[in-house]
């Protein structure tokens, strides 16, 4: 998935700066994680990944070749396993 684009909203480098995210790492989990997940509530993709000592989500679109993150935060293990137990997230 590494010639796929990146599109980054203002609002997406604005959450970045709020929350402290590294771009590179958030991009790396975005073209790199395993992890991923559709949320059955929104329609959205969702990669999972680490992000310094934090568990991050990403939300984010696909087109094509074209991600587009939405947004991104700290979750938990605990936070996923209830997503996916309870229907909110399935596998992609």
């Amino acid at each position: 998935m590494d010639e796929t684009g990146i599109v980054w909203s203002d609002y997406m480098r604005y959450r970045l700066r709020l929350r402290g995210f590294d771009r590179a790492t958030v991009e790396r989990i975005l073209r790199c994680s395993a992890e991923r997940y559709v949320d059955t509530a929104t329609g959205r993709l969702v990669a999972v990944g680490p992000h310094d000592e934090r568990l991050i989500a990403i939300p984010y679109e696909r087109k094509g070749e074209t991600l587009t993150p939405v947004t991104v935060h700290v979750t938990s293990r605990q936070q996923i396993v209830f997503r996916v137990k309870s229907g909110r997230f399935t596998n992609e």
